[in-house]
């Protein structure tokens, strides 16, 4: 899309953004981009922590945590939170890591979320370590509903994967995350070759059986060795070829919107399972996320490399209107796509363990 600047905002219909594309930040009305793409959706990292060390994301001895002073304290939280919901339009938060759980002020974090107007959909992203003990205080507090990484229901396979023997305790905390209210339990998994990409239709089996919603996610270019391989990824096909082996898939038929997963009804329905094609079958044009590090850094792509730092605005004594106006000029910068398949595509500094899922 291209655009003849007259160094006027431009006039939209009404509860459009309408932004002045020579000082983008002087927007009103909801995050927009470029390319007519609106942010409704924002993924807040909690923590860059966590208590496994995935083969797929990080070194078995972890890696360089935070300083503690680093990190967005309990109030700058909220107040990010707050200009985010009633200034720029966010209607959806999920809170990611790291690993969440791992913040003691997690259920304040959430009661500051759902005391806002208008209230947001809140979910959570989670390995599912303590779940179990703190599911019930997390609904509680306000949260809608949680995600949690399992990408094997093998013992010996989750082991390898995670190099942790923790599977029971994950297990546990999903049923009682589904006991306290917290449905639908998402289930992401993400597949490797020769490990547990044939197991596949066994941990679909298990989420049908305990009513969970299983979300098989391509492996991405995010992690902290920078070891990725698209030859060795296993694709959004082939998991369809391995699922297929023993269900029937049928493509859902109602429209996806901005969801990055592609809904499949499961031996007709109505159960489904989810598959995230982030590299093979990219979604970029549909994008309505915007992101926020554990460290206050504003990211308009999972895959960008420029960062906006929110945290000096809120410690060098900020209005909450140059904040916005930070916020409103990061997301206009926003480029079409995440560019995997560009010849000059490079891996952005942070893991996604830095990032935030």
């Amino acid at each position: 899309m291209s655009h003849v600047s007259l160094g006027l905002p431009r006039v939209g219909a009404p509860g459009e953004a309408v932004v002045d594309e020579d000082d983008p930040g002087r927007a009103t009305g909801p995050l927009r981009d470029t390319f007519g793409r609106v942010a409704t959706d924002l993924r807040i990292s909690l923590t860059d922590r966590c208590n496994l060390r995935c083969t797929y994301c990080m070194p078995a001895e972890g890696l360089d945590w935070l300083p503690a002073d680093e990190l967005l304290t309990l109030a700058e939280l909220t107040r990010l939170m707050r200009i985010a919901v009633m200034d720029l339009g966010i209607r959806e938060i999920r809170f990611t890591g790291g690993e969440p759980l791992l913040r003691r002020d997690l259920p304040e974090i959430i009661a500051a979320a759902a005391a806002l107007e208008p209230r947001p959909e809140l979910a959570l992203t989670t390995n599912g370590l303590g779940l179990a003990r703190k599911a019930p205080a997390l609904a509680a507090a306000g949260l809608n509903r949680v995600n949690v990484s399992l990408d094997s229901i093998d013992r010996a396979e989750y082991a390898e994967i995670t190099r942790r023997d923790r599977l029971q305790d994950v297990l546990d905390g999903m049923a009682a995350a589904h006991d306290a209210g917290l449905r639908p339990v998402k289930v992401n998994a993400v597949l490797k070759p020769n490990l547990n990409a044939a197991d596949a239709p066994k941990l679909l089996q298990y989420c049908l059986d305990h009513g969970y919603e299983l979300r098989i996610i391509e492996q991405m270019p995010l992690d902290a060795g920078h070891d990725w391989q698209r030859s060795t990824m296993i694709t959004a096909a082939q998991t369809r070829a391995v699922l297929g082996e023993k269900f029937a898939l049928t493509k859902a038929t109602e429209p996806r919107g901005a969801a990055p997963a592609q809904r499949w009804l499961v031996d007709g329905g109505p159960a489904t399972v989810g598959i995230i094609a982030s590299v093979s079958e990219p979604f970029c044009g549909d994008c309505d996320r915007t992101r926020l590090t554990a460290d206050g850094q504003l990211r308009n792509c999972l895959f960008a490399r420029e960062e906006s730092d929110l945290r000096a605005l809120l410690r060098g004594g900020a209005t909450d209107d140059q904040i916005a106006r930070r916020w409103r000029a990061s997301m206009w910068a926003k480029r079409a796509g995440h560019g995997i398949d560009d010849p000059g595509f490079h891996q952005p500094d942070r893991p996604m363990s830095a990032i935030g899922g």
